[in-house]
C-alpha cells in the first residue's frame, strides 16, 4: 500500500517518530507520553531538546546518537529511542548511551558529583528473546544489590515491547494504554477514534501526524523513512521465515536458496545505500557473498552502522 493512501505517519519511522516526539513546537507530546512511564515525583512540568549527537572527550571515543535526547526543567534527562530489530548487543547499547548524560552533568571547578535523575526508554518492536512466554510488555530496571534492594534511584532504564500490547479500543483502560494503542495502530488508521478525541494532546498528535499536513519535502523525508522501515522488516521477515524453513527442509533445493538469498542481499544493500550512501563495488560483492545467516546477522547490526568505514570493519570481523 502506497503512504499515500494512508492518512497518518507510521510512528515506528525515524521521520515519524521525531516528528511526533522530538521537535520543540511538539514537545507537549513527548511530555504526555513521558508522564505515563514515570512516578509521581518525576512528572515532567517542561523540557529541552538537546543535540542528539553527543561526541566524546577525544576525537578516538565512539559517537553516540539518538532518536530523542531531553532535558526537564529539573534537571532530569531522558534517552528515547525506537529499536525496530533485535540487536546482539542492544542492552549494552542502552548502558552505554546513559553513560552521555551523566557525563554531561559534569561541572568545572569544584563539584560534588551530584545528579540528576536519568531515563532510557526503549521502545522496542521486537520482544526479548528470554520474554518471549513472559506477559510483562514493560520492563523497568533500576540498580540493585544481591538483596534486591535499590542502590541507586536515579538511573533507570524502561523497554517497552510494544509486540506485546494487544489491546483493543474498547479496552484501553490508562492514558498510557492510549498511547500505546496509538504508537501500535496510528498509521492504520483511517479516522480519529471518539475516546481518543476526547484528550485535547490525542487532538495535537493527530493534527501533527496527519499526511496531508506534512510540506512537499517532508513528505519526501517521510516516503523515504518508510520505504527503509518496510524493507529492513522485509529482510528481517524473510530471513526468520527462511531460518524456519531450513530447521524444517535441510534438503530443499540449492537453486531456489540462491535465488532467495540473493533477493535478501539486494534489500540489504538498498538499506545500506539509503543510510551510508553508495556503496563502493569492493564492499557491494562481499555483501552478495554473504550467506542467509549473515545477512540476518547484519540486518541486526544495520542500526550501529554509520559509516562506510563501519560497514567495512563489520564485514572483516565476521568469522
Amino acid at each position: 500500500m502506497s503512504y499515500l493512501q494512508d492518512r497518518y505517519i507510521n510512528p515506528l519511522t525515524d521521520f515519524g517518530f521525531k516528528r511526533i516526539f522530538g521537535t520543540e513546537a511538539n514537545k507537549a507530546l513527548a511530555i504526555a507520553f513521558l508522564n505515563t512511564l514515570l512516578p509521581p515525583h518525576h512528572q515532567i512540568q517542561d523540557l529541552t531538546y538537546k543535540n542528539t549527537e553527543n561526541l566524546g572527550n577525544t576525537p578516538l571515543d565512539r559517537k553516540a546518537i539518538f532518536d530523542i535526547y531531553c532535558q526537564a526543567t529539573n534537571g532530569q534527562r531522558f534517552i528515547v529511542e525506537i529499536q525496530k530489530a533485535k540487536q546482539n548487543f542492544f542492552k549494552d547499547r542502552s548502558i552505554y548511551y546513559a553513560s552521555f548524560p551523566i557525563q554531561d552533568q559534569a561541572q568545572k571547578g569544584e563539584w560534588n558529583y551530584q545528579l540528576a535523575a536519568i531515563y532510557t526508554v526503549g521502545i522496542l518492536d521486537f520482544i526479548f528473546a528470554e520474554h518471549q512466554q513472559e506477559p510483562d510488555l514493560i520492563h523497568i530496571v533500576k540498580l540493585k544489590d544481591q538483596h534486591c534492594r535499590v542502590l541507586y534511584e536515579k538511573l533507570q532504564f524502561i523497554y517497552i515491547e510494544l509486540p506485546k500490547f494487544t489491546k483493543t479500543l474498547e479496552e484501553l483502560e490508562t492514558p498510557l494504554d492510549q498511547w500505546l494503542f496509538v504508537l501500535r495502530h496510528l498509521a492504520e488508521m483511517s479516522d480519529r477514534p471518539q475516546l481518543l478525541q476526547q484528550d485535547p494532546i490525542f487532538n495535537q498528535l493527530f493534527e501533527v501526524a496527519e499526511l496531508a499536513n506534512l510540506s512537499r519535502p517532508e513528505q519526501d523525508s517521510y516516503e523515504n523513512s518508510l520505504k527503509y522501515y518496510r524493507d529492513l522488516n522485509n529482510v528481517i521477515d524473510t530471513a526468520r521465515q527462511e531460518g524456519r524453513e531450513e530447521g524444517r527442509e535441510e534438503g530443499r533445493e540449492e537453486g531456489r536458496e540462491a535465488g532467495r538469498q540473493e533477493g535478501q542481499q539486494a534489500l540489504i544493500l538498498r538499506l545500506l545505500t539509503r543510510k551510508l550512501g553508495t556503496i563502493p563495488e569492493p564492499l557491494q560483492t562481499q555483501i552478495f557473498d554473504l550467506n542467509a545467516e549473515d545477512i540476518a546477522t547484519l540486518s541486526e547490526a544495520i542500526f550501529d552502522l554509520e559509516t562506510i568505514s563501519d560497514l567495512e570493519i563489520w564485514l572483516k570481523s565476521r568469522p
